[in-house]
Formats: C-alpha cells, sequence, structure tokens
C-alpha cells in the first residue's frame, strides 16, 4: 500500500473531471495531474511533426524526444511540450476530435503510464482521466467515477467555446460528445469503464460547489478509516 493518498477521478469527456480534480486538489493540496492533457500533448506533437493521427509506429517513435511538463497557471495550469508553451493549443478542435485515437495505441499508453504512476509514488495525487481507477491507479484509496448527460456537457462544451469567442453549434458539439464517448469506451486498450470499487457521481444539474463539496466528503471519509 502506498504512503501516499490517491484519488482518481473517470469519467466521459465534459464531465467536469478536470475542474473539479483541480480545486480538490488545490483545496487539500494535493498535486493534480492532467492526464487528459499528456494525451493532447502527444495528439498535437504529431500533428506539428506533419504525422498522419493513424500511424502509430510513427508517432511512438516521436515518444522518446518529447517532454511534457506542468506549471501553475491562473486560471488554467500551463502545459509545456519540450519547452513550448501549448497550453491553449491542445485544446483546438483538430486535438479534441483525435486525441481518443492516439490514446488509443498502447505505445503512447505505456509510455505515459511510467510517468503517471511516478508522480503518484511520489506524492498525494488527484489525477483525473478514463482509466484511472482501472489500470494507472488500480489500487487508490478513492476512485470517483463522474458523468453527466450527453445534453448538459454540450451544454458546458457550447458555454466553455462561446466565451472563447468562437461560434459553435449545439448539435454539432453533442455529436461530437457522443462520438467520443464511444470511441472513449470501445478503444481495445483501457476502454473508459467504471472500476468496480468506484463511487458513481452524476453531475447533471449539479453546481461546481456541490460537486466538489460531495466529492471532498468522499475523500476525508476515507482519509479517516
Amino acid at each position: 500500500m502506498t504512503k501516499y493518498f490517491q484519488v482518481a477521478i473517470d469519467g466521459p469527456a465534459s464531465a467536469g473531471k478536470s475542474t473539479i480534480a483541480k480545486i480538490i486538489a488545490k483545496n487539500l493540496k494535493y498535486v493534480y495531474v492532467d492526464t487528459g492533457a499528456m494525451y493532447r500533448s502527444i495528439t498535437l506533437a504529431a500533428k506539428k511533426a506533419g504525422i498522419s493521427y493513424e500511424n502509430e509506429e510513427q508517432i511512438a517513435e516521436l515518444l522518446p524526444n518529447i517532454s511534457i511538463r506542468f506549471e501553475p497557471g491562473v486560471p488554467v495550469q500551463r502545459v509545456f511540450l519540450n519547452d513550448e508553451e501549448i497550453t491553449e493549443a491542445i485544446r483546438s478542435t483538430d486535438v479534441t476530435n483525435n486525441v481518443s485515437l492516439v490514446a488509443s495505441y498502447a505505445s503512447v499508453r505505456e509510455n505515459l503510464l511510467k510517468y503517471q504512476r511516478q508522480i503518484a509514488t511520489d506524492n498525494h495525487v488527484i489525477m483525473d482521466g478514463r482509466d484511472i481507477g482501472t489500470t494507472v491507479l488500480p489500487d487508490a484509496q478513492v476512485k470517483i467515477f463522474l458523468v453527466a448527460s450527453v445534453e448538459e456537457r454540450a451544454e458546458r462544451r457550447y458555454k466553455e467555446n462561446t466565451a472563447k469567442g468562437m461560434t459553435p453549434d449545439f448539435e454539432t458539439l453533442k455529436k461530437d460528445i457522443e462520438d467520443r464517448d464511444y470511441k472513449d469506451s470501445h478503444r481495445e486498450i483501457s476502454p473508459l469503464t467504471q472500476a468496480s470499487d468506484a463511487i458513481l457521481v452524476d453531475t447533471t444539474g449539479l453546481s461546481i460547489e456541490e460537486v466538489v463539496s460531495k466529492i471532498t466528503n468522499i475523500i476525508k471519509k476515507n482519509q479517516n478509516n
């Protein structure tokens, strides 16, 4: 059993994992690990290198030369790829639509898995993603499976994109989220699935504060056991 406390938060796209995990990590003074940003970073690296997202072999060849690091930032954690800040670039539509494919590759997952586990070995962590409770941190003391309706998740993304000055189409966003759910839950390696010992938390209709409070109470209850 690890001497550090591990919280794994899994769930589909736009369920609020990162937002919730960041707030709780800050409140508890834990290290927040954004695994989704790591996969997005590799997807962006492939794009920058002019490699097709379908070409796993060439993407795998990039991995030894890729360095990903995080720095505190306001309002979001800053992400760097080989010392170039890519915080905004990894949230582009192109990266968002192709990250599921890149994240399905065994070489990519194995490369990042070691890094993710090492961080959790040396720190109290809150880590969010698709397979944290099932694959990355199977012995985490707290596992949360965060969900929300497709309608609500599309609404959240619509507001985010509008705030960035974009002009999103709501129905297209819904379709993108449904497609992402299918890809994430049907991939061969580490598909999105609820761990048998994870607690299901449905955020539909709940405020960020309500979800933070609910999960924080679950964590504190387990810390005292």
